[in-house]
């Protein structure tokens, strides 16, 4: 402590600089680095290309929520846009609970299923059948012999289920039959276990599909599987074997392959679109010929005795003969061009991705916030109404990515543009609230003129105040008075300069420089100034009035207003900013306001000023020749309102 205390304090090795300035415990007053343009364009980058990468990833992962969202959005789509008008094409024969009234409960006897199936060929001329039954073990032998007949030789379909959960006792029950042998080329979905028809009827049908169907994690059944494989065969679904079955035996098959192992069913139908006719009426023939000849028949049960019910996106509960329904109806539609089979997608929306999320990096720091929001929207509209569109043609692609990449934009870069539209009419509020009033100030912050400070050329109007005699006046006053002085008479000139939208350059001891038509644009500029000009007079004779009371002199103040170009904006440097304006315009307005000490007038205004001013009343002085300039220049004063 002793050696402390006799240590002699530092020397300042720059001794024009104050000895505060040598301080090196001050804290440096820094830009923060995201304030810096620069910075803020690679951040906005930053968020865009997170933004993308969010949407690839929601694209290829395929997280639960936003699927969920997708699978909602998609059946909302298909339960509004399901076409009511009547299928003629495809007819359900329903085993509904009249017809088990009727007849008897289920089980019936197989010699009234192969009755049913003889009734539709024969009476009603349908195209082909397809039994979306069961018949696991031998029955009736009669009946048995006559539908293996059917099945042999007429366009019957017979149904057997593929199932595919993991099970701690497989199904193993009937005899599984048909099938191609397994292309590992072709994608396939496996099997763990099957139910199908007892021997006597796979051994001799001549066309069998699969019924078996996996829900989505929420139960709802979306997709049907286009191949099974199980040991080494592959199984093709029911409703593009049914089609099959009706065909020539060389024709090419409708089954989807292109859509993969699993193909999305479009069900293009509502349910009230198709003829479902009571079982008990068909075999009764109770019913017209021509409702049912020519159309491919589905044969299967509505009673809930029987179990056969599951949820889709057109409604939480249906019989699974009308899952078939729909699924003919789509396959018969892309047979006859009027549909498609499921596509990516990726490539478009990738491209709207990245477009969209460009357009809203380029526009969001040029719009206000609400303006990003509104932007936001739009996009979110528009991607939806395209998403869906392609989602009802078969694109795959996922609805939720590109709203994650919009959500996340809205959760970071607009809050960031917010921060930076703070930060800027900050700078704005720091740097001009020396310059120019509240009312002009309020505006540039309401227009956003982040690039006020930009060295630009304008057209401005310059007035330039000082008081005669400065020198004399204030030599025989103590310091104190003469610095209350200079201040009360600096508050006169500046307070009608500032309230006539007029933005103050500098003060000059005595008087100060000011200009209008910068940063913001007026056209009444020159009026303005002269309005500014005449209160400043009005102001000093106020003060001169006060002056006279106490027994003190009077001042004069003289001004000099002149127009033209300019260059304005921050020509300061990095060690003080500086808001002024260079050009001829400035010297001219200087000469006039020191040409008035011999011209019997306290405001003198350029000529290129006078021909502006449209609001005021202006009076010929005559013409000077001022220095710097090659002729001689007309004068005026402006006459008191």
């Amino acid at each position: 402590a002793g050696r402390a205390a006799r240590q002699k304090p530092a020397r300042c090795t720059a001794r024009w600089l104050p000895a505060t300035a040598c301080r090196t415990d001050r804290p440096r007053r820094m830009t923060p680095w995201l304030s810096r343009p620069a910075a803020q364009h690679a951040m906005r980058l930053a968020l865009a290309l997170l933004a993308c990468l969010l949407a690839a990833w929601v694209e290829w992962q395929r997280p639960v929520l936003p699927t969920r969202l997708d699978e909602a959005l998609r059946d909302r789509l298909l339960h509004l846009s399901a076409d009511p008008a009547p299928d003629t094409r495809v007819a359900v024969i329903d085993i509904d609970e009249t017809s088990l009234r009727q007849l008897g409960p289920w089980p019936w006897p197989r010699q009234r299923m192969a009755d049913l199936l003889e009734i539709l060929l024969s009476h009603y001329q349908v195209r082909a059948i397809g039994v979306d039954i069961l018949f696991p073990e031998p029955a009736d032998p009669v009946g048995d012999a006559r539908l293996a007949m059917l099945a042999a030789h007429a366009p019957v379909t017979l149904a057997q289920i593929l199932d595919y959960p993991e099970r701690d006792t497989p199904l193993r029950q009937g005899a599984l039959a048909g099938g191609l042998p397994a292309d590992p080329a072709q994608p396939a979905l496996g099997a763990q276990g099957y139910l199908a028809n007892h021997a006597g009827l796979s051994a001799t049908a001549r066309c069998l599909g699969n019924i078996g169907y996996q829900p989505d994690a929420d139960g709802v059944l979306r997709r049907l599987p286009v191949l099974t494989r199980y040991q080494g065969r592959d199984y093709p679904m029911f409703a593009a074997t049914l089609i099959d079955c009706a065909r020539a035996p060389n024709a090419a098959s409708v089954l989807p392959l292109a859509a993969g192992a699993s193909w999305r069913s479009p069900y293009p139908r509502a349910w009230s679109a198709y003829t479902v006719a009571p079982a008990a009426e068909v075999l009764a023939q109770r019913l017209p010929t021509q409702l049912l000849a020519g159309r491919y028949v589905l044969v299967g049960s509505s009673s809930l005795s029987l179990g056969d019910h599951v949820s889709t996106p057109l409604a939480p509960l249906n019989a699974g003969v009308l899952v078939h329904a729909n699924a003919l109806s789509a396959l018969l539609d892309i047979q006859a061009g009027r549909g498609g089979l499921p596509w990516s997608g990726r490539a478009g929306l990738a491209a709207w991705v990245l477009l969209s999320v460009a357009l809203l990096a380029w526009a969001m720091p040029r719009v206000p916030a609400w303006g990003n929001i509104a932007g936001l929207a739009a996009l979110t509209a528009g991607w939806l109404a395209l998403g869906l569109w392609g989602a009802r043609h078969g694109a795959e692609w996922s609805l939720s990515a590109p709203l994650a990449a919009y959500l996340c934009l809205l959760a970071t870069a607009i809050p960031f543009e917010w921060w930076g539209a703070q930060q800027r009419n900050k700078r704005l509020l720091s740097t001009f609230s020396r310059y120019v009033g509240p009312s002009v100030l309020n505006e540039m912050v309401r227009r956003g003129l982040e690039d006020s400070l930009t060295p630009t050329q304008r057209e401005v109007t310059v007035l330039i105040a000082d008081m005669e005699g400065f020198t004399r006046t204030t030599a025989a006053l103590p310091l104190t008075d003469a610095a209350r002085l200079t201040r009360d008479f600096l508050q006169r000139l500046t307070g009608p300069v500032l309230a006539h939208g007029g933005t103050l350059d500098k003060y000059t001891g005595d008087g100060l420089v000011a200009f209008g038509g910068a940063p913001l644009p007026c056209p009444e500029q020159a009026d303005q100034a002269a309005a500014a000009a005449l209160d400043i007079v009005a102001a000093v004779a106020a003060l001169n009035q006060q002056r006279h009371a106490d027994g003190l002199p009077t001042l004069r103040v003289r001004i000099g207003i002149e127009s033209g170009l300019a260059l304005v904006g921050d020509l300061g440097t990095s060690f003080r900013s500086s808001y002024t304006a260079i050009g001829d315009c400035i010297n001219f307005a200087s000469r006039l306001e020191s040409a008035a000490r011999t011209l019997p007038a306290d405001i003198i205004i350029g000529a290129a000023a006078a021909q502006r001013i449209r609001a005021h009343t202006l009076r010929p002085l005559g013409s000077l020749q001022l220095r710097g300039a090659e002729v001689m220049m007309e004068v005026f004063t402006v006459e008191p309102r």
